[in-house]
């Protein structure tokens, strides 16, 4: 089931919305890829995503970032194999780790969303970054996810947050319709 929240920006209007599937799937200009600092693939979102999309994407990072990403940071690769065109690659704070600094997580978004202008792309899936094995608390995994989104300027139009469970899912797209619930002006429907 998807909920859409259309999300007033600077520059664009963004249709924010909740999906549950599997990130790999997902027909858009880029996905995101939840990655760690040395860009060579590893478990998790980052292991599907480089599974799916086969050695291309692992020949690019190598290319792209023979030293890896700092945390918070992000760049793209071709997409391989994927639906998708690019992967923006993300390395996410680790919440187990010690890593606990929330401003890294939102610069995850921020910097993605950048990244997808930069590559005039107008459609982008994310996941919850940092709300898998890296442990940051999913409650605020979410709210990060969705302030992030609605407060940053892109020219980005469809944004898909990707759950593949069920239970995320539930609480994402809960999120997303109480912040920003479907209007009930007669002249919107």
């Amino acid at each position: 089931m998807r909920l859409a929240a259309a999300l007033r920006q600077t520059r664009t209007v963004v249709n924010l919305t909740a999906v549950q599937g599997d990130i790999t799937e997902q027909h858009v200009d880029a996905i995101v890829n939840a990655a760690n600092r040395q860009m060579r693939g590893g478990g998790g979102v980052d292991g599907a995503i480089h599974r799916a999309g086969g050695p291309a994407i692992l020949e690019d990072c190598i290319a792209r970032f023979p030293d890896g990403l700092r945390t918070g940071d992000a760049g793209w690769t071709t997409a391989g194999a994927l639906p998708a065109t690019w992967v923006i690659h993300t390395v996410g704070p680790n919440h187990a780790a010690g890593e606990r600094d929330r401003s890294l997580l939102v610069s995850c978004y921020r910097r993605s969303l950048a990244v997808a202008d930069e590559l005039g792309a107008r459609s982008i899936a994310f996941p919850l970054i940092s709300a898998g094995v890296y442990a940051w608390p999913l409650d605020d995994a979410i709210d990060a996810a969705v302030d992030t989104i609605a407060a940053t300027p892109t020219q980005v139009e469809d944004v898909r947050l990707v759950s593949f469970t069920a239970e995320t899912h539930r609480r994402v797209q809960a999120e997303v319709l109480r912040r920003f619930p479907p209007s009930t002006d007669p002249a919107t429907v």
